[in-house]
């Protein structure tokens, strides 16, 4: 394991990647928490004060800095073909969609593994304290590199664009691209078909439709989920490289059902 000591100066210094970012954006431009969208101030981000009895509470596996972002090349421009293409999409799911696919949205709000997963989670359910808190930590760190693309491509979300689409979900105050869902729900399937090889087609269905949930709801582009899918991807392979992944990924394989 990394010293303590090693984690925690990480830690400072993706503290202070996020606070310049944000610092950067302007006092016009509020910080949010990429999930809930509340609003954060440097009080929030900086100092990083004294470590919490648990480290899994504040210290994850990697910075944004080591994913491999260029991946996620910027969203179509507004007016372009493919960015009327997202919009003409939208509209034809809110004709189409209905109550059980707006209610199934609903139940995704969290963004979270037993949101995602949980109907085809191999592990015990609830999930065990020490397997919900390693994909707590895989969360952060995807949240970590989606929301700093979410801030450098500001693109607002479809309803902000157009008022015609009206969304069967909650609005978010976060802007729309990559989708952070997509992103989550990736990682999730991965690593979940890392565990179990033989349902990984299943895993990864599920990670599909949670992304195309958002779109369904009205909240995300189609563009905005598969970029987030791609991220998926290169955090789910930067997260490999790192040793306590991997050790935490041998603690998943011994906590699942037989």
């Amino acid at each position: 394991m990394k010293g303590i000591s090693f984690l925690l100066t990480r830690l400072l210094a993706l503290q202070l990647a996020l606070a310049s970012a944000a610092f950067a954006a302007g006092p016009e431009a509020p910080f949010r928490n990429p999930f809930t969208g509340a609003e954060l101030g440097f009080a929030d981000i900086l100092p990083l004060g004294e470590p919490e009895a648990d480290p899994y509470d504040r210290i994850n596996y990697i910075a944004p800095w080591e994913v491999k972002t260029s991946v996620v090349q910027p969203p179509p421009a507004p007016g372009s073909p493919e960015d009327l293409g997202d919009l003409a999409e939208l509209k034809r799911w809110q004709a189409v969609r209905t109550n059980d696919q707006c209610a199934a949205a609903w139940l995704q709000e969290d963004a979270g593994y037993e949101a995602f997963f949980g109907a085809v989670s191999p592990f015990a359910r609830p999930a065990p304290d020490n397997v919900a808190k390693i994909f707590q930590r895989v969360r952060i760190d995807a949240a970590s590199v989606m929301y700093l693309l979410k801030r450098k491509y500001q693109r607002p979300r479809p309803y902000l664009r157009d008022i015609n689409i009206m969304p069967c979900v909650e609005k978010e105050d976060s802007y729309a691209y990559p989708s952070g869902h997509s992103t989550v729900a990736r990682v999730f399937g991965l690593m979940l078909s890392e565990l179990r090889p033989a349902q990984a087609s299943v895993f990864m269905a599920y990670a599909d439709q949670a992304a195309l949930n958002r779109v369904i709801g009205g909240v995300h582009h189609p563009t905005d989920t598969a970029a987030g899918k791609r991220l998926g991807d290169e955090v789910f392979k930067a997260l490999k490289e790192d040793k306590n992944f991997r050790s935490d990924m041998d603690l998943l394989r011994r906590s699942l059902r037989p």
